[in-house]
């Protein structure tokens, strides 16, 4: 019963024929001793007529059927009249007379609207997610990611790259997010780590000499979700040894390009580099969305020695002050508006959001009263402020700083409709930071990773903040798409970036031991990159939320309501694995 034909791909060169289609009733229309079935398969829709004085079968079978019945039908196709063809459909011109009908399996009511593309309520489009995916935005959604992961593969194996599994059971080294943990039945007490990435085995694959890797790999980490954030996600692993970041970056630049004109039909032009630090200064973010203009103006120095202490202490104690002006906006946002802004830019850490407008060839607002006439012509002639225009500024450490403006620009951006959504704008972000200090530990920690190649050595010891790595992220359209850096593959110089980590020796033994060993033993040079699969299917096919672009996903909870898990499993079970559930205590 193999099935051969797509009901999708029927056009009049096929008239004539006799056929045997399958797939489920996705409308029926009764007629009166003709009912008429739009039969879809994941290809697209035929229909089918089931006359009564044509159909071998008992008609009353035909007029049993109900949406999503599981059918086979076998017919002749023929031309449809003049007044029923259906442009809006590939397969309008054409139909499948029904001479046999078999219902191979009966359906009761679905529990939402499968046929239309409304979006349904999330939980119960999660529980019942195999009927979700009958839907026709998910279904090219899901389509559109086989073909991504196609694509890929295609372009890497003409780059005699090798796809390489590894391993799903491995070590917890928390030095990133959250790892998940996986019990040991046979070595009670002892733990498995499900990995956040493959990094520290793609990095040995280069140890053992296989010189280009690839994967379509899966990673877990265990945080918190957002709306482009799950618990297991996908990611475009590779690394090559012998390389170094051109050489990567022309490597997968060349392959998004081979998979954006797979997948959209679009060619695209060579992607710009950034530094980080230009990019935070323009766009507050290291991942900014160039599809618009409305960059960060800096008005540390016009403000320098203004009497306004809501400026000049920050700028005195280190800080800096910038701004954004929205062009010709102005009249769009009443005080109310800019409150609103005020509040938003404090879930950032911002203490406030000082505001002008100009209009009739002059500021207005609160401080326009109280700031040096001089300060505010430097403002107005160095950004070429015009009538209509509307100032947003901030004053604070340039991480408050940066975060706010940037995330405020993406705010307003979207509220006057300033992004071109048909635009794909990629971006190449480089020279990052080694570290970042961590305020919660108080401690600096790699930005990216630990194993990333510094650009400067003797900095480590002395100058963490400023010390530059040889690391590289490619965004697109205000995403992280992906990132990577040449890796260190002398242990000396691991070792060096360990101890500037205040790594011990213990640490590292028992985080890093074999990895450490594995150096010692001629490593090549070697570097990489991942890119997540599921954040590049989201962006290339219009959705705002990942869950569309994976079968099975999970809640914002990290729960999956189709199968209900996690849930608790036996206490035979978990005497097997040496483990006892502590219940907290509940308050009297």
């Amino acid at each position: 019963m193999m099935k051969q034909y797509n009901n999708g791909e029927f056009r009049k060169k096929d008239i004539g024929k006799k056929y045997t289609v399958y797939g489920w009733v996705n409308k029926r229309r009764d007629m009166g001793g003709v009912i008429f079935v739009d039969l879809r398969d994941r290809s697209g829709f035929l229909q089918v007529v089931l006359n009564r004085g044509f159909l071998k079968s008992d008609f009353e079978v035909a007029e049993s059927l109900k949406n999503e019945y599981c059918i086979k039908v076998e017919g002749e196709l023929i031309a449809r009249t003049d007044d029923m063809i259906n442009p809006k459909i590939p397969t309008g011109e054409v139909e499948l007379m029904v001479e046999n009908l078999t219902i191979l399996s009966e359906a009761e009511p679905v529990p939402f609207n499968i046929y239309e593309d409304k979006e349904v309520n999330e939980n119960i489009g999660l529980k019942y997610r195999y009927l979700d995916l009958r839907r026709e935005k998910l279904q090219n959604t899901i389509k559109t990611r086989a073909k991504i992961t196609s694509s890929v593969r295609e372009y890497l194996n003409n780059k005699e790259f090798l796809e390489i599994e590894t391993p799903i059971l491995c070590k917890s080294t928390p030095e990133g997010a959250r790892d998940y943990i996986v019990p040991s039945r046979i070595n009670k007490g002892s733990f498995y780590a499900l990995p956040q990435s493959p990094q520290i085995f793609k990095q040995l694959l280069m140890v053992g000499g296989f010189e280009k890797y690839y994967q379509i790999a899966k990673c877990f980490r265990d945080e918190d979700l957002r709306a482009d954030r799950q618990p297991e996600f996908t990611q475009i692993d590779l690394e090559m040894s012998f390389a170094g970041q051109d050489d990567i970056i022309t490597l997968v630049e060349g392959m998004i390009k081979h998979v954006v004109k797979k997948v959209k039909g679009m060619d695209l032009e060579d992607f710009p580099r950034m530094p980080y630090k230009e990019a935070m200064e323009r766009f507050g973010s290291d991942k900014p969305d160039t599809r618009f203009e409305m960059e960060l103006k800096d008005l540390t120095d016009i403000l320098r020695g203004t009497k306004m202490n809501v400026f000049n202490n920050v700028i005195e104690n280190g800080g800096i002050v910038k701004c954004l002006i929205v062009k010709n906006n102005g009249d769009k946002y009443s005080r109310s508006d800019v409150e609103h802004l005020t509040d938003f830019v404090k879930i950032y850490g911002a203490k406030g959001l000082a505001w002008l407008k100009y209009d009739n060839d002059t500021f207005n607002g609160v401080i326009a009263k109280n700031l040096e006439s001089d300060k505010l012509e430097a403002m107005r002639t160095t950004y070429e402020i015009t009538n209509n225009d509307l100032i947003l500024i901030v004053a604070d450490k340039k991480k408050i700083v940066y975060d706010s403006l940037g995330a405020l620009r993406l705010k307003i951006a979207n509220e006057l409709n300033l992004i071109d959504k048909e635009k794909l704008n990629f971006l190449w972000v480089v020279d990052f930071p080694m570290f970042e200090y961590s305020e919660t530990e108080g401690r600096y920690k790699a930005m990216h990773h630990p194993f990333t190649m510094p650009s400067d050595l003797e900095s480590l010891a002395t100058d963490k903040e400023n010390v530059l790595s040889i690391a590289y992220d490619i965004v697109l359209n205000g995403y992280e798409l992906g990132g990577g850096s040449v890796r260190i593959h002398n242990p000396k110089v691991q070792k060096v970036v360990f101890d500037a980590l205040e790594l011990t020796e213990e640490d590292i033994k028992n985080k890093f031991g074999f990895f450490m060993d594995a150096f010692k033993y001629g490593a090549p040079p070697h570097a990489g990159l991942a890119i997540g699969l599921e954040r590049f299917t989201m962006l290339l096919t219009g959705t705002d939320n990942i869950k569309d672009v994976i079968a099975f996903p999970k809640t914002q909870s990290a729960s999956d309501l189709m199968s209900e898990a996690p849930n608790i499993v036996s206490t035979e079970q978990l005497e097997e694995l040496g483990i006892e559930i502590i219940k907290e205590e509940e308050d009297v």
